[in-house]
């Protein structure tokens, strides 16, 4: 007699996917917090709104890793990606001045392999407790025929909470303000299919070689976490400093700092105000990319951008200064149609 087939045979394995959650049941745990209403399992997470609002509003936003995640592949390096994931949704709503309440994540594969579905998760359960973010929950889809082997995609939402006269929205911002630029990291999330094709097809490098003149390997370069900006500006934030905010990721300084600016106002951004990163250099130089297309597709070393009047600069800086957030001046609001332009 024939053997009946099992959902395994068509290359979904549910005994894996069980070990999978047995691993990741302690991280969800370790997030939780005074709000988290509901446990792992629950075909709904719960959470209730924290006590002390008079007028909360939530504040949601859903992204991914883009093709870091190649990278990550090549590299065998699962447990960075999941924090970065955290650190760019954290940033995308902290520029509304909304704090993190809950996050949950997406995570999609051909064949589930539980001890990377461990460090994905893991790493999204770490930015979580950086951030008192609690992961409420989220769903595992094995997918035969559907990814390559070894590779997965994983995407995150996260909900925020502010008090409604406290949002940030940059309708304060008038010509004669000031831009505060923090540090990025690298390239965070943004503009890897560029950096993929120079290293690996036009330079023809692999994760493990290093990077001619940077004493780093490919690997190193391309995978430096997503930072998040919220501990270091969030007291500035609450004390009403900050006009407004820019998360500078996929457009770059030039298509990100106009999303905040009100009609009639214009960012005037000076180059050679913050240190260059040799990575930028790099694609830069090797790529024959033309500077334009490179403050489009990348951050240039700056991962936020936050807009003051300059009677408030010297307290931003001095806020920074107190909490060991690097920040540069990097130019200022100007009248003028709505967009950016660049200076010597």
């Amino acid at each position: 007699m024939k053997r009946g087939m099992t959902y395994k045979d068509s290359g979904v394995d549910i005994d894996a996917q069980d070990e999978a959650l047995a691993r990741i049941k302690g991280y969800l745990r370790e997030t939780k917090t005074p709000d988290t209403l509901s446990d792992l399992g629950s075909f709904g997470g719960l959470f209730r709104v924290p006590a002390g609002y008079r007028e909360p509003v939530l504040v949601a936003s859903t992204d991914g890793v883009g093709t870091k995640l190649k990278v990550a592949f090549a590299a065998g390096v699962h447990d960075t990606v999941g924090r970065d994931l955290v650190n760019h949704c954290v940033n995308d709503i902290f520029v509304q001045g909304a704090r993190p309440l809950f996050f949950l994540d997406y995570v999609a594969t051909g064949r589930l392999d539980p001890s990377i579905l461990a460090a994905v998760v893991g790493g999204i359960a770490r930015g979580c407790r950086e951030h008192d973010c609690a992961l409420l929950g989220g769903e595992t889809a094995e997918m035969p025929d559907f990814y390559a082997a070894g590779e997965y995609d994983v995407a995150g939402t996260i909900v925020g909470i502010v008090e409604r006269e406290k949002i940030v929205d940059g309708r304060r911002i008038v010509p004669g303000d000031v831009m505060i630029g923090l540090p990025s990291a690298g390239l965070h999330t943004n503009g890897f299919s560029l950096a993929r094709r120079l290293f690996f097809d036009e330079m023809r490098l692999t994760v493990g070689d290093p990077v001619p003149g940077l004493g780093k390997t490919v690997g190193d370069l391309l995978l430096a976490e997503h930072r998040s900006y919220y501990r270091p500006l969030a007291g500035a934030v609450g004390d009403g400093l900050v006009k407004g905010m820019a998360h500078i990721t996929g457009g770059g300084l030039t298509d990100n700092v106009p999303r905040i600016l009100p009609e009639g106002t214009r960012a005037r951004i000076e180059r050679g105000t913050w240190p260059a990163l040799p990575v930028f250099e790099v694609i830069g130089r090797e790529g024959g990319v033309e500077e334009g297309e490179m403050f489009r597709v990348f951050n240039m070393g700056i991962g936020m951008v936050a807009v003051v009047s300059a009677k408030d600069a010297a307290a931003l800086e001095a806020h920074l200064d107190r909490v060991g957030e690097a920040h540069y001046r990097i130019g200022s609001i100007v009248a003028g149609a709505r967009g950016v332009e660049y200076t010597p």
